[in-house]
């Protein structure tokens, strides 16, 4: 098998995760687990060693210094600039365009946190088999809570000869009594947003699909700039790209999606209480990064970069103190987090 290239997509703005994630340097180049950033684990997850090819990142010029910054090895990663975001799907055409043909391109998000990065690779290998046979993969997480805040993919047939199936159908997020209901069925895994595909086969489905996506983003390559390792899209071109995600522009309407089980301790990290789930915790469910006293508490997360926090007798609560800003909710109210005015204006 050819190397698999991993194609990192870094943008966002993470505001659930506000205040510690601001615009200057949102969730991405954070270490909220463990004393990597999320970025940086990303890359390192998917080493040459281990079958990976020379990565390349995806991201905007106001991030381009912080990922420069994080890279692991910037002289083997070549990084792509958007001159604006325009959604999945385009930047991943951006990549695919850049790339051989023949190429296998394994799609990650830079703000995930995988706990077990060898049942990663081992996904991640299963992945690109299928992809080099035509498939346009989907890594489906198996579920452990009724989530309704991811989709969910809903498992097809068995692909002979592979450790994959097909996809049957995609569901967007479905309410409470629907997520019940896929999880105790054991047919529908979650939507993670990591994809293997066949460069080839992506572009001609991209072609067949969003026809207007692949050709304005062609133009904005043919007319871009390298500068080293940077490459820059045309800023004229690229403006005319149409803004959809993968998931709308090519997967829910390719015959070809497919996916790969994977039990990996993922987390999409999407808000307060999703990253308390992704800490190490006392027996009582406590997390505590920075200066803290908790007594007589459970299920309380405190991260401090200087006060110090004394939390006594309190339950289900998160409390976060980052530079002059105080953040205090409940696991319920994680969810609303980016909807005040604080994390808007950042």
């Amino acid at each position: 098998m050819t190397d698999i290239v991993p194609v990192i997509l870094c943008g966002g703005s993470g505001t659930r995760l506000w205040p510690r994630s601001r615009k200057t340097r949102p969730k991405p180049f954070l270490p909220l687990v463990g004393d990597e950033t999320l970025f940086r684990a990303t890359v390192m997850r998917c080493p040459p060693e281990e079958g990976f090819g020379d990565p390349v990142v995806v991201t905007g010029a106001a991030h381009l210094d912080l990922v420069e910054e994080q890279l692991p090895d910037p002289a083997r990663t070549r990084v792509i600039v958007e001159p604006q975001g325009r959604n999945t799907a385009a930047a991943i055409a951006l990549a695919a365009l850049t790339l051989p043909q023949d190429s296998v391109m394994l799609v990650c998000p830079s703000d995930h946190h995988i706990g077990d990065c060898t049942a990663f690779r081992a996904a991640a290998s299963n992945a690109a088999a299928l992809a080099e046979q035509g498939w346009l993969v989907s890594f489906g997480i198996v579920p452990t809570a009724p989530e309704t805040g991811f989709g969910y993919l809903k498992q097809g047939s068995e692909i002979e000869g592979s450790a994959g199936m097909r996809v049957e159908r995609f569901v967007e997020k479905p309410d409470l009594a629907r997520a019940m209901e896929f999880l105790a069925s054991g047919e529908y895994a979650w939507n993670g947003g990591i994809f293997a595909f066949r460069v080839g086969t992506f572009l001609e489905e991209l072609g067949q699909h969003r026809p207007r996506i692949l050709e304005a983003v062609k133009a904005a390559v043919a007319a871009g700039k390298a500068d080293g390792m940077r490459f820059y899209p045309d800023s004229d071109a690229f403006a005319q790209v149409p803004s959809e995600s993968v998931d709308y522009a090519v997967m829910e309407n390719t015959t070809r999606a497919a996916m790969v089980p994977a039990v990996m301790a993922w987390s999409d990290i999407g808000n307060w209480q999703a990253l308390h789930e992704a800490q190490a915790c006392d027996e009582a469910g406590n997390a505590v990064r920075g200066p803290a006293e908790l007594k007589d508490c459970s299920n309380v997360l405190v991260m401090s970069d200087g006060p110090r926090v004394s939390v006594v007798g309190a339950s289900n609560l998160m409390i976060v103190v980052d530079g002059d800003e105080v953040l205090v909710c409940t696991p319920e109210g994680a969810q609303s987090v980016g909807k005040l005015s604080g994390a808007a204006n950042q």
